[in-house]
């Protein structure tokens, strides 16, 4: 009772803060700089999302593109990730301390932010390319320490070696019986990565240069920086009053309105992997 009341209690203050944001971005910007933050708007207004679905083509081509990243990219990723802890997970395999101190090296040593880029752009010539925005994250030497961890935890090897008495080969072994019974680590860490595609912005900030390819998060921050500048800057605020314009430009509702156009299809992410936690749980055992 006493836990239950607890993670309840937390679960509220989890969803005050998201309550808040939906609150200031329906309202009137006026009202949020006189009154302060509210969580009821004290003059309901859609300004901020009219101003944010002024450019409603691009916003909708860099939805598509973030979710063509995330979902492409967190496919990818996990494969790659798992086939890589796999072989390193087995006692049998005969280079596996070789290829987990590779994999363990590059978490404390990297080449530095200009090699990382000639690379991606010199090299593999990936500049402007929706690759330069998966191949970047698709390996997390961490998740595979986790993946490789779980596979020698979890998996057991009577399991594995009754299978290949059986006949069946190690891509039979690996397909059907250590991926069905690893679920809920490959579900976690699907949900990690998936985090970190949708929310990255850096990598359309140095691989991409026009606005075909780039991502809604890096969208919805060159969209603060022009708020940011057509509010500061002496000389624009004159030239966009001299073109008939109004500088009451909605400055923290549409802060607000970028934090859940952004946030809003990630927010089912959980949920879907929520099943196959449950589901990994039951899956397959050992028979005695």
């Amino acid at each position: 009772m006493i836990f239950s009341l607890f993670f309840g209690v937390y679960s509220i203050c989890c969803l005050l803060p998201i309550i808040l944001v939906l609150s200031v971005s329906f309202s009137e910007e006026k009202s949020v700089l006189t009154d302060g933050y509210r969580f009821l708007p004290v003059h309901f207004s859609l300004e901020a999302y009219r101003f944010m679905l002024l450019d409603i083509h691009q916003i909708v081509k860099s939805y598509g593109i973030s979710i063509l990243v995330t979902v492409a990219g967190t496919a990818i990723s996990v494969i790659i990730m798992s086939l890589f802890a796999y072989p390193i997970s087995r006692q049998d395999f005969p280079h596996k301390r070789i290829f987990t101190f590779f994999m363990f090296f590059t978490m404390l040593f990297n080449g530095g932010l200009v090699p990382w880029y000639l690379v991606y752009t010199q090299f593999l010539d990936l500049k402007n390319s929706i690759w330069a925005l998966i191949i970047p994250l698709l390996i997390s030497p961490f998740f595979v320490l986790v993946i490789r961890t779980f596979f020698q935890t979890t998996i057991p090897p009577a399991l594995i070696e009754s299978a290949r008495i059986d006949g069946a080969g190690e891509t039979t072994i690996f397909s059907r019986i250590v991926m069905p019974l690893s679920l809920p680590v490959l579900a976690t860490v699907a949900l990690f990565s998936t985090l970190n595609y949708w929310n990255d912005w850096f990598l359309s900030l140095v691989f991409i240069t026009d606005n075909t390819t780039i991502s809604i998060q890096y969208l919805m921050y060159k969209a603060m920086l022009n708020i940011q500048f057509m509010t500061t800057n002496i000389q624009a605020q004159q030239g966009f009053t001299q073109a008939g314009g109004s500088m009451n430009l909605p400055t923290e509702s549409v802060r607000m309105a970028m934090c859940v156009i952004g946030v809003g299809p990630i927010v089912f992410a959980y949920p879907f992997f929520q099943r196959f936690f449950i589901k990994g749980l039951t899956v397959g055992s050992v028979k005695g």
